[in-house]
């Protein structure tokens, strides 16, 4: 009998045993669980958010175009001629205003422009178009901007297509 009852405690204590690391691995097993559902759902969030925020990358590409023709159209009217014909002024201060709420809208929507006159040059925002032999300027910077270039939210939408100084040969 004596023998049959240290069986049994035995049993007892081993089946204690075998719970009780049963019970750690599975509490284990539920903390691991609900932490990859916690970094789940955090990723779910930030792609959530990056993707409301660059939804309109696309547009926006689209938009760039219109303001460089806007632009264009405002660089190619000299001030003389302004000053001798009241209809190319109002058309003008018309064409300036569409472009000053263009860039207004840009700005409320996070698109940043980039215009990099006299600026070193940056690989990661310019395009470099050609090198240009300059005495003021000193080697790398942007000595003239064909055209400029975009951000949204930080992001290149579009580089800004540049002329960059380069060292005067000597003679």
């Amino acid at each position: 009998m004596d023998n049959e009852k240290e069986i049994i405690e035995d049993i007892k204590e081993n089946s204690d045993d075998v719970l009780q690391k049963e019970n750690a691995d599975l509490k284990d097993r539920l903390f691991r669980a609900l932490a990859d559902l916690e970094n789940d759902r955090k990723r779910f969030e930030r792609d959530r958010d990056e993707s409301l925020k660059f939804a309109i990358t696309s547009f926006a590409r689209d938009l760039l175009p219109v303001s460089d023709n806007l632009l264009r159209a405002l660089e190619s009217v000299s001030r003389e001629t302004l000053k001798d014909n009241d209809t190319l002024k109002t058309l003008y201060e018309g064409v300036s205003m569409t472009e000053a709420d263009l860039m207004k809208t840009f700005e409320k929507h996070k698109i940043e422009v980039l215009n990099p006159q006299g600026e070193k040059f940056n690989h990661h925002d310019h395009q470099a178009m050609f090198e240009i032999e300059e005495t003021d300027a000193e080697e790398g910077t942007v000595v003239q901007v064909l055209q400029r270039g975009y951000k949204l939210y930080g992001r290149l939408l579009r580089p800004a297509m540049v002329g960059v100084a380069k060292p005067k040969k000597k003679e």
